[in-house]
């Protein structure tokens, strides 16, 4: 992929880091202004798996509309249909015994169960085909910022170390975080100290398949759509595991889980553990019994959150898992890859222009830094204390979704890519959403620890189901959310109220110790 373009040492853009984040920057900006002189400096020689394999909502717009991959994705990756969720408790013996809450149709939106190692690929090589230059395998050693200036890049590259200069350094470089670290930035967001085990699987169970649906027929007959195509999650009290079909049969597997709350096995091999810890569900117990892990790709990350106290400045800009990293429930990575590329281009594409900065670049690292501190609070802080919760992750579910239609995922579908320049929570609208979103998962984490105080968790994880027919962005998707709120009322009056006004202890304790505000340090 190298090519000669650029050898005078000096670019309008150089990108650290050509995985999705990074390539989908350039090839936003190559499609708006073709003349710009754009590096791509990319360590690895191949891409490795990530987190999680799932788009939603916002990101398939993103990967759909803005880099126009639908032809892509519906050759290559798999359909999702939608997200399942599967609980236990010491009644469930079997699968079909296990309390589930997922769709009954097909999805109405689009979204992909994706490898994405092969989607990373092919970004990159969109962008090379626009006009992008690659440098590969080639590390960054030291960025030197210089406000409304030329940026200096020192890399090595091919056993050779070189000075670079470019308008803009943009940083994609993900959990490497190289400018966050390098300027001291970087923050652990110690509040959520959650860990992730992961990899790639052959021989797991078809959830749709003849063996299952013979053994279990009463159970087959309640999904009319498609269960294995969902972003399946085992769930237990304080962690949760992912299961998501691939294109070609491989199955990405993994677990998340709170240090707090959840201690990981010792001995043997990490794919023997992570295969131990699923086979005490039983739905991991039924689908992971003759699976194999594929050799040498197992992945742990301990620590998984933290966020940038700086987003961009005139010169520069953090983008995708390079300014940030939440959770991957829910899948809200490349949603804020989708945002954080978007803004980045238009960023650039205004400094280009000959436009002002100063007050793009304060909203950029205002609005980014709402988002994050925001959409933790009001979604993840202190969750796995009810993941062990069927009725209370099935109302969270259905509100978090339903917010998540309603007042997020229908804004680029509506608006276009302006919707993709508004991050999560970062305007004045959505704060009313924030703080009620905020206040019931508190409550939900609350209710959860106090039954487990009085040795009643978990009763409702066996036997129930609930088969959802799916949101729309039509104003009727608003009834799923109004029954979900009066069905919380209801467990308030009947058992809430016994935790109201003690205080509360351990994990949920952790609520008190708020995210930190993100300090806005001065561009450099």
């Amino acid at each position: 992929m190298d090519a000669t373009k650029g050898t005078e040492g000096k670019y309008d853009v150089v990108i650290v880091g050509g995985a999705l984040s990074g390539a989908a920057t350039a090839v936003l900006l190559l499609r708006q202004r073709p003349q710009l002189r754009i590096l791509i400096i990319e360590k690895s020689a191949a891409f490795t798996r990530r987190v999680g394999e799932a788009t939603i909502e916002i990101s398939t717009y993103f990967l759909t509309h803005s880099l126009g991959l639908a032809q892509y994705l519906n050759e290559t990756q798999l359909n999702k249909q939608g997200l399942r969720f599967w609980f236990a408790n010491e009644r469930t013996k079997s699968l079909a015994d296990c309390s589930e809450v997922g769709p009954r149709y097909m999805a109405r939106l689009p979204s992909f169960l994706v490898d994405r190692a092969a989607m990373d690929e092919e970004v990159l090589r969109r962008a090379c085909a626009l006009g992008a230059e690659v440098w590969r395998t080639a590390t960054v050693q030291k960025v030197e910022l210089v406000a409304g200036g030329n940026q200096k890049i020192t890399v090595r590259h091919q056993e050779r170390v070189m000075n670079l200069e470019a308008r803009w350094v943009v940083d994609a470089s993900g959990v490497a975080a190289v400018l966050a670290r390098q300027e001291g930035w970087w923050r652990a967001n110690t509040a959520h100290p959650t860990t992730a085990v992961w990899s790639r699987w052959k021989g797991v169970k078809d959830f749709d398949g003849l063996e299952l649906a013979t053994k279990f027929p009463a159970w087959a007959k309640h999904c009319y759509g498609m269960r294995g195509t969902a972003t399946n999650h085992l769930m237990g009290h304080g962690w949760w595991a992912w299961i998501i079909a691939l294109k070609g049969g491989d199955v990405s597997v993994g677990v998340v889980f709170d240090q707090r709350t959840v201690t990981w096995p010792e001995g043997g091999t990490l794919a023997q553990r992570l295969k131990d810890f699923l086979m005490q569900h039983p739905v991991g117990r039924e689908l992971m019994a003759d699976a194999q892990w594929t050799d040498g790709d197992i992945h742990w990350r301990k620590n998984l959150p933290y966020y940038s106290t700086t987003f961009a400045g005139d010169g520069f800009s953090l983008v995708g898992d390079a300014a940030g990293f939440l959770d991957p429930y829910y899948s809200p990575g490349m949603d804020w890859i989708s945002f954080s590329a978007t803004c980045t281009a238009e960023l650039i594409l205004a400094q280009q222009r000959g436009e002002p900065m100063t007050q793009r670049i304060e909203r950029h690292n205002r609005d980014f830094a709402r988002s994050y501190e925001r959409w933790f609070q009001a979604i993840y802080q202190d969750k796995y204390e009810y993941f062990g919760e069927y009725d209370l992750v099935k109302l969270s579910f259905l509100m978090d979704l339903g917010f998540y239609y309603m007042g997020l995922a229908n804004q680029p579908f509506k608006r276009g890519a302006v919707g993709l320049t508004e991050p999560y929570y970062s305007t004045k609208p959505s704060v009313p959403f924030f703080y009620f979103m905020r206040t019931y998962n508190r409550r939900f984490a609350r209710i959860a620890q106090a039954r487990r105080e009085r040795n009643c968790a978990g009763q409702t994880n066996d036997g129930q189901r609930f088969m959802f027919k799916g949101y729309n962005f039509a104003p009727s998707s608003a009834w799923p959310i109004a029954k979900a709120i009066a069905e919380w009322f209801w467990i308030e009056l009947r058992e809430g109220w016994r935790s109201w006004f003690r205080k509360p202890a351990g994990a949920v304790a952790s609520q008190n110790t708020v995210l930190a505000k993100v300090a806005m340090k001065p561009a450099p």
